[in-house]
Parts: C-alpha cells; sequence; structure tokens
C-alpha cells in the first residue's frame, strides 16, 4: 500500500499520523517536534504545564507561560507542522486558544467540549481547527452550527473511538460494548455526515481516527475504511523524546491487557488508565474531599472527589507511578520496548506499505 500524505486545510503532511495530545507533561515540545520531523504531525498538550506551587495562586499566567515556552521550543526544534489540544472543559480553555493562535501553531485540536464558539474566537488567525468527536450526532451539530455561525467547517475531524486513553467520549454503558461502539462502525456514518458540507464548500473534511491503534496493518486498515489519517498517543509514551519518567515508561511496557481499566474520574467522565496501588487504595480507603487550589476544570467535581486529578498525573509525570495516576489506552499492553520517534515511524511505515 502506498503512504499517502494528509492535507488538513493549509498545511500536508507525508506520513497520515498525528501524535496525539496527552494531558499534564506528557506530549511536550520535544515529543511533539521528534514526531514533526519524521513528516508527522506532534501536538503539545496545554493541560496542566505550569508549576504546581505557582499554579495555585496564578494559574491562568503559569499556564499560559509555559504553553507559550513549549511552542516555542517546539518551532526551535522542527519546520514540520505543530498542533496543540486544548480542552474544552478547561477554565482557562479560551485564553489557551487564542494564545495558541498568537504563536501561529498549525493546528488546534478541542476536545471534552462542544465548540460552538471556537471559530469566531479565531477568526482573525489563520489557524486550523479539528474538533475531537465521538459520534456523527456531534459532528452534525458541529458542520450546522459553523456553517451558520461563522460560514466555515472543520480543517478536520478526530474522530476518537472507545478504545482511546483518558478521558472518553462514550458512557460506561458503551464502554461495556465497545465493538458495537468501535471506529469500524462510527466512521462510515461520519464520512456519510461530513460529505454534503464537502459539496457545499468544494472542500474534503479529512476524518482522522484515534484509539487502540497500534500498528502500520492498523493504520493500514483505516486507511481502506475511509479514513484520511489516524491518531495515535500510547506508543509515543514509550519513545525517547517522551520527556516522562523512566518509571512512566516502565509501568506502560509493564502493563498487562488485564492492568487496563475504565474508571470513573473527579472530572465525571469514563477514563481508561493502568491499574496500581493508587487505584486499588481508591476502591477500599475513605478519602476526606479534597480541597482544589487550581479551579483548572470547570467540569471537576472537587466536593465529591477523592482525589485531584491534575496532581495525580503529576505524580506519574515524574515517576512517583504507584501513587499516580496513569492513562493509557486500549492496546498499552502491546508496548514491549522503548524506542526512537524516528524508530516508531519507520516501522509504521513499513508496515503500511506492506499491509
Amino acid at each position: 500500500m502506498k503512504v499517502p500524505s494528509l492535507k488538513i486545510g493549509s498545511i500536508e503532511i507525508k506520513v497520515p499520523l498525528l501524535q496525539g495530545g496527552m494531558g499534564v507533561k506528557v506530549s511536550l515540545s520535544s515529543l511533539a517536534a521528534a514526531v514533526s520531523n519524521e513528516g508527522c504531525m506532534g501536538t503539545i498538550s496545554s493541560i496542566g504545564l505550569g508549576d504546581v506551587e505557582k499554579s495555585k495562586t496564578g494559574y491562568e499566567v503559569e499556564s499560559r507561560e509555559n504553553f507559550i515556552r513549549e511552542i516555542r521550543t517546539a518551532r526551535e526544534m522542527t519546520k514540520g507542522p505543530i498542533a496543540v489540544n486544548v480542552m474544552g472543559v478547561l477554565s482557562n480553555s479560551d485564553d489557551l486558544v487564542l494564545t495558541a493562535a498568537r504563536e501561529k501553531v498549525d493546528c488546534i485540536a478541542y476536545g471534552a467540549g462542544i465548540p460552538f464558539n471556537l471559530p469566531l474566537l479565531v477568526k482573525d488567525y489563520p489557524v486550523n481547527l479539528m474538533p475531537i468527536i465521538s459520534s456523527d450526532r456531534l459532528a452534525s451539530i458541529i458542520l450546522k452550527n459553523w456553517d451558520r455561525k461563522a460560514n466555515r467547517v472543520p480543517d478536520a475531524f478526530i474522530l476518537e473511538g472507545p478504545k482511546a486513553g483518558g478521558h472518553l467520549g462514550f458512557s460506561p454503558e458503551q464502554l461495556e460494548n465497545i465493538d458495537e461502539n468501535s471506529l469500524e462502525l462510527i466512521l462510515p456514518k461520519i464520512l456519510e455526515t461530513v460529505k454534503p458540507f464537502e459539496d457545499k464548500y468544494g472542500r474534503k473534511i479529512p476524518v482522522i481516527v484515534a484509539g487502540g491503534i497500534f500498528s502500520g496493518a492498523d493504520i493500514a486498515a483505516m486507511l481502506r475504511l475511509g479514513a484520511s489519517g489516524v491518531q495515535m498517543a500510547s506508543r509515543f509514551v514509550c519513545t525517547h523524546e517522551c520527556g516522562v519518567s523512566e518509571n512512566f515508561k516502565q509501568a506502560y511496557i509493564k502493563a498487562t491487557e488485564d492492568d487496563i481499566v475504565i474508571i470513573k474520574s473527579p472530572v465525571g467522565m469514563p477514563g481508561r488508565a493502568i491499574k496500581n496501588d493508587f487505584l486499588r487504595a481508591l476502591e477500599t480507603e475513605v478519602r476526606k474531599p479534597i480541597k482544589c487550589d487550581f479551579r483548572c476544570l470547570t467540569a471537576c467535581q472537587a466536593q465529591d472527589a477523592q482525589y485531584c486529578i491534575a496532581l495525580a498525573l503529576v505524580k506519574s509525570y515524574i515517576g512517583d507511578v504507584d501513587n499516580g495516576l496513569l492513562f493509557c489506552g486500549a492496546s498499552t499492553h502491546r508496548i514491549k520496548e522503548i524506542v526512537s520517534v524516528k524508530e516508531l515511524v519507520a516501522e509504521l511505515v513499513r508496515d503500511i506499505e506492506a499491509a
């Protein structure tokens, strides 16, 4: 199979592969730049970038300044396209979107919220917009809203299936029936939904699929089904260029399929993570309500939460994996070694061509 390029609005990448944004310092400039240098597109996550102590008294400023630093550092390391990931449930999501646009990033991937005002927010900036969706219904809502309010359509959709890592756009009941909500079943519906808007605007709206994709053969299969590209996240954790701790990477490598579980996040959404001592303790311990110092998530149910999700993710990032939260995708148990980004992308490309 010939490896097709991927065009997203004003940019084109040689390999139809995006590295997914992984929050709280997992996908930073070093990883994103390395991915872009291999003809793909790297993504910097905007979530939880600031110093913990400084963020207690100046969360928005600390978040913005560190976000700018990561974007500029990535620009120094690559001439390739750089995307950023923003969650709509962040209390400072609009500020992060505008910061990214002012810093002239190539693409903004927007998830965990319906981006009704996103095109109007960045109307003065030439940035490509990629809403993250999980259903044809959500795609239809966004397309109709943007068409009516902004006279434009997304430059691409990222379709995250139920096998993705971290917070998921599916109900617990849907996650118990993954086969009934698989990418293979959702993708054709999305392609049908975007077609009238492609015809109206005279341009393709690429659909990039994500969630559980592990190999070049998986990528080839999705391309044959009509996807324009894929997004992969978990495999990039176990690369030399990913800045998480060695303990974090080893937790991925040691994880078995049975270790990967669905949890209920303090945000109120289900998520996929590696079961460790931290999650086991939550099943048996009665913890006192937490005091929130950050107010980083509008949807965080701090009054009922047993833990601060931001701090739990930071603990894993720095290496305290027994007492932290380890988000991961459904195929994480298949990762067996730490490689360079160059090696990983080369393997994927070879496997796509061989598929």
